[in-house]
């Protein structure tokens, strides 16, 4: 090997070690927890911070300073973070988009606090720990990779983290400590954060942006070992960096050098994008698509009052106040509209379509740079374009690119959508806005006319007025309960008709118009492209913004530039950050928002008397209380999937004005055998219509009949045969059951039959017409409906919404009547029409699915353990609508584990064992067979 061949493989070591350093802290950390830590680069940044205080600030000694920044500060950030962020959100049972917005919050923070402290000027003398020697600092890397896998391997400990890993419920069933072992793995992810802070700061200036985003960075060798295998981390660090250092050899001259140097100068740039795109379920559990696969819970909690007319009032004067400011003043205050424009396109890609989405700065950085180079003329194929054409046109050309992010994320959710988006922010930064071939030498002027500060802010004030216009009539109306519906339950959508894979494109293209439009705007508000402008750390900080003010509000979006731009003019950089990152951080303890935490605090500290009653007041309640009938109501809470047989409720409707006939004891014999509601109209009909209507199509001709046909259906699963062969048929006019014990395959051969889950061979007909590769969406807009075991209801919508994405999205020429027939027929009509599903009881929210399905007048429905957490009653009334929907000419499916209902309400039963239909017949036939 040749001398520069080894000196840059020692180069490339040296840097591969740090590397597989932060590797092994992210897996140990996410395999400890479950969470994918974004702040362990703004960990490492702070810990490289605290050993050059010590040492170059405080004249401390290496060794006692190492020994300080190491085994108290990076331990004892890591069990805070455990202590007072993250082991909140664990007990609440959030899932990993909030804890995502959690981590984002403390890199925000750990951001901000570093430039507040620190400045934000870089530094160059910040002390090596480890001799200059590639050698030292690979063993360090393989001697603790190697301890780690001891540890877990052959501990009492490392058993423990096993078995919290695999199965953390049962591990506390067990006695296992959880909490402690969750703790062990922050205090560890952040040591090795300080390890690889400290070791690669002497390597480059220390900043509190560089740092971070460079360890944010490496994050792809975690990615590419998926999250779990430390040799494979180690490994692929090595060899990223090993053929990074090499890449530097090559100088191939003529246009391509420039791009081979940017190549190989971040490489680990492309491994992150291309680790992101290969890993599609990165940590998304192992089980069928039953679940909502949207961030909706993380993204949807807090709102601030959009309908509050003394809102934007305020919000109106902040923005009008700046026209009186001196010229000199306006210069910060330029900044803010182009600035709301940018986060409002987080508000159609996050808030309302519920996609996580780390890349938005790109979008916004490439608006500014093709509205710079439009303007010089030195696009290519295009001449020069004046000031507001070439900003427009920006915006037409940035557009499309939005399906750069919006492709990876049609199969990606959660933190495999978070990662890629992130890839692609970063690698547009380091690819495009950091090469001098694209930006040397670029200027912008603003249109002409607006030269001035207060002219220009003029113009920003009426684009960003059109773009409020824009997004208000995108969030309502048809598309904006299907993005809301997809951002809530994207499975439930997608049952409901809704083309999930085009709204998804539709909200990237549109949220990437909007960014091009804002840092357009922005560019020509600081009169130059500014790459700094358009840092991917930047479009965290406004991902965060956005979410702790309101993902899904206007307001939001305009009072977050106000803050953005406000605090870091006026208390110096980093303020912003740090504020976002506290709000963001507080995220667990304040489940409402900030907004609501205020306003209740308000209230409190207000002295209102809590109403009492008076002494006749009392007497009357409790005359009243003893008039009522014994027992109360039992309904399961939401999400629960049992019962309790034979209960009884009080009243003749259930809380939120039920479907329940009038209470009486449960019945001896089977429930199902109880009368239907009387209100049980044809939905296919008018309600004055004595007689089902012909089922018609749009264009007045008969609709097929609705006949479901499984044919030789073959599913595998983690490698085990789940479905071997299986014929099913589903008649018009007709109940048919499926029964079996748990793991027979039922819900697997739902899925197979509803779209979302294609079988590895057979066919699924519709009508004689082969659907077994076409979507769950098209499907539904064929006539097959149905509803899920786990409610699937659609939170930030009324009942009356919900149900019309039914209707809207089928195809009903009416949607309005097929809705108010739905409502009607399910007794959800009244009051409850208007009510938000958020916090229904469960019979209701059943009900207000099954509502959702027949509006949209399927053909062929499909209910997939539909009495789940209902009452005697409410099971006797549902059995009831059922017939009649059965009677109405549609062909049902019910997958149910009550045989009392099954016994009462089917025609035919399928019973299935290992994956197989093992019987078949009436219903009488085949119940009374013995269960294998």
């Amino acid at each position: 090997m040749s001398s520069l061949s080894y000196d840059l493989t020692l180069a490339g070591l040296a840097v591969g070690s740090a590397a597989a350093l932060t590797g092994i802290g992210l897996i140990v950390t996410y395999r400890a927890t479950g969470v994918l830590n974004f702040a362990h680069g703004a960990v490492a940044m702070v810990c490289a911070y605290v050993l050059r205080q010590l040492v170059v600030g405080w004249n401390w000694p290496l060794p006692p300073a190492a020994a300080v920044t190491l085994l108290l500060v990076a331990p004892g950030i890591g069990l805070a973070l455990d202590r007072a962020v993250f082991r909140p959100l664990s007990l609440r049972g959030t899932g990993p988009a909030r804890t995502l917005v959690a981590s984002l919050g403390v890199f925000v923070l750990l951001v901000g606090a570093a430039g507040l402290l620190w400045g934000p000027g870089a530094r160059a003398d910040a002390p090596a720990l480890l001799p200059d020697d590639p050698w030292v600092q690979l063993a360090t890397a393989v001697i603790l990779a190697a301890g780690v896998a001891a540890v877990t391997r052959w501990t009492r400990f490392g058993r423990a983290l096993r078995a919290v890993v695999d199965n953390r419920p049962l591990a506390v069933l067990s006695g296992i400590d959880a909490d402690r072992v969750a703790a062990a793995g922050w205090a560890f992810g952040s040591f090795t954060a300080g390890l690889t802070g400290v070791l690669l700061a002497p390597l480059l200036r220390l900043d509190p942006y560089g740092l971070p985003l460079l360890v944010m960075e490496v994050m792809a060798v975690a990615v590419a070992a998926g999250l779990r295998s430390l040799p494979v981390a180690v490994a692929v660090a090595l060899a990223i960096g090993v053929a990074q250092s090499q890449l530097t050899r090559l100088h191939p001259g003529g246009s391509l050098e420039p791009l081979v140097q940017a190549v190989g100068a971040n490489l680990f740039v492309v491994a992150l994008l291309a680790a992101a795109l290969a890993r599609r379920g990165l940590g998304a559990p192992r089980a069928l698509p039953d679940a909502s696969h949207g961030a909706a819970p993380a993204l949807r909690t807090v709102r601030l009052p959009d309908h509050d007319g003394r809102a934007w009032l305020v919000c109106g004067i902040l923005f009008l106040l700046p026209l009186g400011f001196a010229h000199g003043d306006l210069r910060t205050s330029v900044q803010v509209p182009a600035l709301a424009v940018v986060l409002l396109s987080l508000v159609v890609v996050t808030g309302r379509g519920g996609q996580i989405s780390l890349g938005q700065a790109a979008y916004a950085g490439l608006g500014a740079l093709f509205t710079a180079l439009l303007a010089a003329g030195r696009f290519p194929g295009l001449p020069a374009v004046p000031g507001l054409p070439a900003l427009l046109l920006a915006v037409l050309l940035t557009a499309p690119l939005g399906l750069l992010t919006g492709r990876p994320a049609l199969r990606r959710y959660g933190l495999a959508t978070a990662l890629a988006t992130l890839a692609f922010g970063v690698a547009v930064s380091r690819f495009v806005f950091a090469q001098p071939y694209a930006t040397a030498g670029l200027s912008l002027d603003r249109p002409a006319g607006f030269a001035g500060d207060r002219a220009y802010y003029v113009l920003e004030l009426a684009l960003l007025g059109l773009a409020l216009l824009g997004v208000a009539a995108l969030r309502r109306g048809r598309t904006g309960r299907a993005l809301a519906a997809m951002r809530d339950h994207e499975p439930g959508a997608a049952a409901a008709g809704v083309p999930v894979p085009a709204l998804k494109l539709a909200a990237f293209t549109v949220g990437a118009a909007l960014a091009a439009l804002g840092g357009g705007m922005l560019g020509m508000a600081l009169r130059a492209f500014d790459p700094a402008s358009y840092d991917p750390v930047r479009g965290l900080l406004w991902f965060a913004a956005v979410l702790v003010l309101g993902a899904d509000s206007l307001l939001a979006a305009l009072a977050a530039a106000v803050l953005l731009v406000g605090l870091d003019s006026g208390a110096g950089g980093g303020a912003a950050a740090a504020v976002i990152g506290v709000l963001a951080v507080l995220a667990g303890r304040l489940p409402s928002g900030p907004h609501a935490a205020l306003r209740e605090a308000v209230a409190r500290r207000s002295g209102a008397p809590e109403p009492r009653l008076t002494p006749l007041g009392a007497r009357a309640r409790a005359k009243m209380a003893s008039a009522r009938p014994p027992g109360g109501r039992t309904s399961g809470n939401r999400g629960s999937g049992s019962r309790t047989p034979g209960s009884r409720t009080p009243e003749n409707r259930t809380p939120g004005g039920g479907l329940s006939e009038p209470r009486r004891p449960a019945p001896k014999e089977p429930v199902p055998h109880a009368p239907a509601p009387p209100r049980a109209p044809s939905l296919l009909s008018s309600p004055s219509s004595p007689m089902p209507a012909a089922r018609l199509s749009p264009s007045g001709r008969p609709l097929p009949s609705g006949r479901l046909t499984a044919r030789s259906l073959h599913a595998r699963y983690d490698g085990f045969t789940v479905l071997d062969g299986v014929d099913l048929a589903v008649a018009p006019g007709r109940v048919t059951a499926l029964i079996g014990p748990n793991g027979a395959g039922k819900s697997t051969l739902f899925h197979c039959l509803c779209g979302t889950l294609r079988p590895a061979a057979g066919r699924v007909l519709l009508d004689g017409t082969d659907i077994t590769h076409r979507p769950a969406h098209a499907r539904a807009r064929l006539g097959l409906a149905r509803t899920f075991q786990q409610l699937a209801v659609f939170d930030g919508m009324t009942v009356a919404e919900n149900v019309r994405i039914g209707a809207e999205q089928s195809g009903v020429p009416d949607p309005a009547a097929a809705t108010g027939r739905a409502l009607d027929l399910l007794a959800l009509d009244g009051p409850l029409r208007a009510a938000p599903v958020a916090g229904l009881d469960t019979g209701t929210l059943r009900r207000v699915e099954l509502a959702r399905a027949l509006a949209g007048r399927p053909r062929t429905l499909l209910l997939d353990e539909p009495a789940a957490g209902l009452d005697s009653a409410e099971v006797a009334a549902l059995a009831g609508v059922l017939r009649a929907v059965a009677a109405d000419g549609t062909a049902l499916l019910v997958v149910e584990h009550d045989l009392d209902l099954v016994a009462g309400l089917a025609d035919t039963v399928y019973a299935m064992a290992a994956g197989r239909i093992v019987t078949r017949g009436p219903a009488r036939r085949v119940l009374a067979e013995p269960r294998p």
